[in-house]
């Protein structure tokens, strides 16, 4: 039996299309990891109120990198990954977020001469 076949079986994949609202901010970790934050605004069904939602992405994949420095605020991309609830500590108190944590990015520059690039990472990557 096949995995997408049963319904039963937990499964925390996430596919994103739509357009990169910023440039990625990134930030040095304790781990000495690069971690690259974007956001992706994707369109909501036609009739409802609000017409996008902004969903945080994150990844720490050097190759995703490179694709994402090329990329420029409007730019169409692909985002496949899997959800993740990011915890920390403010003065307040702990805090949460979800976010995409993305394992392979595709862009595609919209509206730019020579439109289509090839900026697809393997989810190895």
């Amino acid at each position: 039996m096949n995995k997408s076949e049963d319904a039963s079986i937990p499964d925390n994949h996430v596919f994103l299309r739509g357009r990169l609202a910023d440039v990625p901010i990134y930030r040095d970790l304790p781990s000495g990891d690069v971690l690259a934050v974007f956001r992706v605004t994707v369109p909501r069904p036609p009739g409802e109120r609000a017409k996008v939602d902004s969903i945080e992405c994150a990844t720490v994949k050097p190759r995703i990198h490179k694709t994402l420095a090329r990329a420029a605020a409007g730019d169409d991309v692909e985002v496949v990954g899997s959800l993740h609830r990011r915890f920390w500590r403010t003065p307040a108190g702990p805090a949460s977020r979800y976010a995409v944590d993305a394992a392979s990015v595709r862009l595609t520059r919209a509206g730019r001469p020579g439109a289509a690039s090839p900026g697809r990472t393997p989810a190895s990557g």
